[in-house]
């Protein structure tokens, strides 16, 4: 991995273990604070517990309009935390321009991502849920940076795809201060173009096209932004088993003048074996990588796609 920095992450506080729930506990995931602290730096917040409620608190709950809900007590309905969830959001997401991703509580009237219970004025619940008003609020801010909720982390698909958009967005940032210009724009996305066929084929036609419009009129920095924008939306596309052995294929012809058709043969079987589900995608890219080592290929080399996060964390290992 290029660099040497962490990659830095918010984290609702109570997944580290701190204890600012509303009940004065907390709900630690071994996930944040064994698997991954090695590999990132953390930075806990708690929005409840920022705005002045205390620990232990009453809790609170979202009531009216989903897509505009309200921050209640679940006793005192006059106790409203609505605009100060709101304008910790706003202010947290301008003092936090340094962050590669965001991990929230489930479920949480302030934290929660999506299908956060919502409930009419009679009491019932909203079919679909809403999201927490301080998660709202901050991601607005930060459209392009990669958020999730911990409890989707435990899907293997879904952590290994936040944890590469993590990779990819510190990547960009040592880009955009090292200083952008279209040389190194042009070979951020040579780096990352197989990564981004295995997630959308259809962004990696869309942006080889935008690219190919460099220096016909559109500003730099304009043609930058829209490019990351559209880069981090496809990158947020789960990859399927189909994609991936299509990037498998592709990086293998590289291979073709140069090992035998025994070794070719294995590969092939392989890759095979890895769409039908029997192995995982470390197995193909195992061999893959033990091929370019005796058979070096510049270009394959600067790939992000086959080590697009730290091998160590073996997210490869279950998908």
């Amino acid at each position: 991995m290029p660099g040497i920095t962490k990659p830095k992450i918010a984290v609702s506080a109570c997944l580290l273990g701190e204890n600012v729930r509303f009940n004065g506990g907390h709900k630690q995931s071994l996930l944040c604070s064994q698997t991954l602290a090695d590999y990132f730096e953390f930075v806990p917040l708690c929005p409840e517990v920022a705005i002045g409620l205390g620990i232990p608190r009453e809790p609170i709950r979202l009531v009216g309009d989903p897509a505009h809900p309200q921050a209640v007590g679940t006793v005192h309905r006059e106790l409203n935390v609505t605009q100060p969830l709101d304008d910790y959001g706003q202010q947290m997401a301008e003092e936090h321009t340094d962050l590669c991703g965001y991990i929230f509580m489930q479920k949480s009237p302030s934290c929660g991502l999506e299908r956060v219970k919502v409930y009419r004025d009679n009491g019932t619940p909203v079919d679909g849920g809403g999201r927490g008003i301080y998660a709202q609020a901050f991601c607005a801010r930060h459209p392009n940076l990669p958020v999730e909720e911990d409890g989707r982390l435990h899907d293997p698909v879904l952590r290994e795809n936040f944890l590469t958009r993590v990779f990819v967005y510190a990547d960009w940032q040592r880009l955009v201060a090292e200083g952008l210009s279209r040389y190194r724009l042009l070979g951020f996305h040579s780096r990352y173009k197989y990564l981004l066929m295995a997630h959308s084929p259809a962004h990696y036609k869309s942006l080889g096209h935008l690219l190919g419009s460099m220096g016909k009129g559109i500003p730099l920095n304009d043609l930058a932004s829209r490019y990351f924008s559209e880069l981090m939306t496809g990158l947020s596309k789960c990859a399927t088993r189909g994609t991936h052995t299509n990037v498998l294929q592709h990086i293998s012809g590289y291979l073709k003048q140069v090992i035998s058709a025994d070794d070719k043969q294995e590969m092939q079987t392989v890759i095979g074996q890895y769409r039908h589900g029997i192995v995982p995608l470390v197995v193909p890219l195992t061999l893959l990588k033990h091929h370019f080592r005796q058979h070096p290929d510049r270009y394959i080399a600067q790939q992000a796609y086959l080590q697009p996060h730290p091998e160590n964390l073996s997210l490869r290992n279950a998908i």
